[in-house]
């Protein structure tokens, strides 16, 4: 999308559709020509010293001649000057970023157009874009003298190990006459914005996510007893179509009442990510939180891939999407992977320390599958999350344990696990809340650092079978020894 750039002072158009930019409106004259003065170059104040003397030289020794050269020396960079002056608005910027969401650690290729709407060629032009730092060094292009109605293109490639939105703007033009009198800078007051989003890591199909539906429901009876088309009537809105009127509902109610399909039950998958600033230790790509971050996107993606409602739920008790939605789950939209990596791209560490408001979000609510990605738990929090197992078809914990992301070597500095001689052990109280998780009935799966997020899942799915496998033969055990 084009992002035609307006000039400072003028409404800005950040989302205006792509294509030549209209000649833009002339904006206030802020400063006046005095102020445009002020770009006069070394060779125009030169000139305009040598005229002033000239001049002062002819009117002492009466040189009508030496009169004439130095007016013609003082004049032409106020000539410069004006003419600059009026056509530097006839120049339009535009900008194109492609694409606008990126994963982390990937580029985007960002496209800057110049036009020449005036009736005389631009003299030399310099671009510079200005881009955050973690982007980058900001771009800077020199062009030759755009002829009038032509144009310059140019781009650039950003690129960010660090998920977040970043303002891409304002797009800097310094022009300057051919003689190289003058310079004036023109600032754009147009913005786009970057949006780096967690790394998706593509997942193997398991078989853990069978207990989706949650309670034992099975999705082919759900899907059995689900009529195509379950009616249920609705008050008629501009633009609906007038064959979906549904008469009976309409004669009853008295107002134009419209058919709306009601979609089968569908699979649903809660996907909790612990975001609790104490429970990670260190910061940066390859730390434990952004590991989470990164899973928690790629287990939402997967799971809508295989048609599932997923929502995604904070420690704080944020869900996206929210609770307008059915049940708070996400609908059939084909957007709505953008709308959680959205998310995502700017989540950041909770002051909390509780998990009981993502109890609370869940203890009212049939949830299907929950995949919980958990930080360092102490026996208090494990107890919050080893409740909501009773309101889940199934339960997948990935506990992370900070402290095996970083460690202090011998000069008490904190380098990558990998630097520091081995992993630490995991912590006792870690151990004793991955115990109390599991006795819920929780599928824990603890990581470390240097894990791989495909591994970890299928792993989670033949921790679900051996368990599977120990309740199934504990019965049969049983029925054996009363015989």
């Amino acid at each position: 999308m084009s992002s035609p750039a307006s000039p400072a002072g003028g409404p800005a158009s950040p989302h205006s559709p792509a294509g030549p930019p209209a000649p833009p409106a002339q904006p206030p004259h802020t400063g006046g020509f005095r102020t445009a003065l002020g770009g006069l170059t070394t060779r125009g104040r030169s000139f305009v010293a040598a005229g002033v003397a000239a001049a002062i030289c002819a009117y002492v020794l009466g040189q009508p001649d030496l009169l004439r050269v130095g007016l013609l020396l003082a004049v032409l960079p106020l000539v410069c000057v004006a003419v600059l002056y009026r056509t530097r608005y006839r120049v339009a910027g535009s900008r194109r970023l492609s694409p606008s969401r990126v994963p982390a650690m990937s580029e985007a290729r960002v496209h800057l157009r110049v036009d020449n709407v005036s009736r005389i060629p631009t003299g030399l032009l310099m671009l510079q874009d200005r881009v955050p730092y973690v982007l980058g060094p900001r771009p800077r292009f020199v062009l030759d003298r755009v002829e009038p109605g032509g144009h310059r293109e140019v781009s650039y490639r950003v690129r960010s190990d660090l998920r977040g939105r970043y303002p891409l703007g304002p797009l800097q033009l310094r022009l300057s006459d051919p003689f190289g009198m003058c310079e004036l800078t023109r600032s754009f007051s147009a913005y786009d914005t970057l949006t780096v989003v967690p790394k998706v890591e593509p997942l193997p199909q398991v078989r853990l996510a069978g207990e989706a539906n949650g309670y034992g429901e099975s999705r082919t009876r759900a899907l059995a007893f689900a009529g195509e088309d379950d009616v249920i009537p609705r008050g008629y809105r501009h633009g609906d179509d007038l064959r979906r009127v549904h008469w009976r509902s309409t004669a009853k109610y008295g107002e134009l009442m419209v058919r709306r399909e009601e979609q089968p039950h569908r699979a649903r998958c809660t996907v909790l990510l612990d975001t609790r600033n104490w429970a990670y230790f260190g910061s940066g790509p390859d730390s434990a939180f952004e590991w989470a971050v990164s899973a928690a996107a790629s287990v939402s993606t997967h799971m809508l891939e295989r048609g599932y409602a997923v929502r995604l739920l904070t420690d704080t008790g944020t869900s996206v999407p929210g609770p307008e939605g059915t049940a708070g789950f996400a609908g059939d939209s084909s957007d709505m992977a953008g709308v959680l990596l959205d998310t995502l791209a700017v989540v950041g560490h909770s002051e909390g320390r509780s998990l009981s408001a993502a109890y609370e979000a869940l203890r009212t609510a049939s949830e299907g599958l929950i995949v919980a990605f958990l930080g360092d738990m102490d026996e208090e929090h494990a107890t919050s999350v080893a409740r909501l197992r009773q309101r889940a078809g199934g339960a997948v914990a990935f506990v992370l344990d900070s402290d095996d992301w970083v460690a202090t070597d011998a000069t008490g500095r904190l380098v990558p696990v990998g630097d520091a001689g081995g992993p630490p052990e995991t912590p006792e109280g870690t151990r004793r809340a991955v115990r109390m998780l599991r006795e819920a009935g929780w599928t824990v799966v603890e990581v470390r650092a240097g894990d791989a997020l495909p591994e970890m899942w299928q792993q989670a799915d033949r921790y679900r079978s051996r368990e599977e496998s120990q309740d199934s033969a504990g019965p049969q055990h049983e029925a054996g020894a009363t015989r």
